[in-house]
């Protein structure tokens, strides 16, 4: 570059600092130079210019996202395998993931054994959803009710209720492997109860839902949360038979032979 250019490749860094168009500042010479190389109009090179601008702003929104959600492992759909668990729709996880039951605020719930890749699959919807820059958070039912729990304890129900109703989606793992008392299973139907027909919910359990009184000991408060969260539910069953550990018999039948 020569001094007029470096001169004038300073001043739109100055200008986009105050701006808040840092990719703007960062490609535009370079883009400026492609424009010239491949006699692009004036427009053309704008429009590649903002095009970046935009792009990398999506990119940092949907990390942003991921970061947001406190996803316990990163793992998407595409690294399912759907092979080893025919009796689950391929077709019918991806057709979720597309986002729809998102607006129109349907929940999921994912049944099945320990092992039978509920949480994957819960933790493959999250993640499309971040993609697509909602606001989502994976939480399992425990930690969930500790949580709220807690802020009742120091007078922080209502602002942390609010915290969670910001959330277009929340998945609620391991709904079914720890019985709640009374003041938690209370709370617990407060933020779901709260979140009907307004925003979605992906839940997984172990729990067929005739035992869920085991979880939620108030028979009355199980039925009325049941209501609320299988209407226009998605059901997913699992299955019985542990995804885990076929696949762990199946990494180890080649050390044996």
């Amino acid at each position: 570059m020569n001094e007029a250019t470096d001169l004038l490749a300073a001043t739109i860094h100055e200008q986009c600092r105050a701006l808040r168009l840092p990719t703007v500042s960062s490609q535009s010479v370079r883009l400026a130079r492609e424009a010239l190389e491949q006699n692009h109009s004036h427009l053309t090179y704008l429009a590649e210019l903002l095009n970046a601008e935009v792009d990398e702003r999506e990119r940092h929104t949907i990390q942003r996202r991921l970061q947001e959600a406190r996803l316990p492992r990163m793992k998407t759909l595409e690294e399912f395998d759907f092979a080893a668990a025919p009796h689950l729709s391929a077709a019918r996880l991806h057709e979720l993931a597309q986002g729809g039951y998102l607006t129109r605020a349907e929940p999921v719930i994912l049944i099945g054994d320990a092992g039978t890749g509920k949480t994957h699959l819960a933790t493959g919807l999250c993640v499309a959803a971040c993609r697509q820059k909602k606001r989502a958070r994976f939480v399992t039912a425990a930690g969930l009710v500790n949580e709220l729990v807690e802020a009742q304890a120091h007078n922080l129900l209502g602002r942390t209720l609010q915290r969670w109703a910001r959330y277009e989606l929340i998945v609620l793992d391991e709904v079914g492997y720890v019985p709640f008392a009374q003041l938690g299973a209370e709370l617990l139907f407060q933020v779901i109860s709260e979140r009907a027909e307004k925003a979605t919910l992906v839940i997984t359990t172990n729990l067929p839902f005739s035992e869920w009184t085991q979880v939620f000991p108030n028979a009355r408060l199980c039925k009325a949360l049941l209501d609320r969260l299988t209407d226009r539910a998605h059901l997913i069953e699992t299955g019985t038979e542990s995804y885990r550990f076929k696949r762990t018999v199946a990494r180890r039948k080649p050390e044996r032979a």
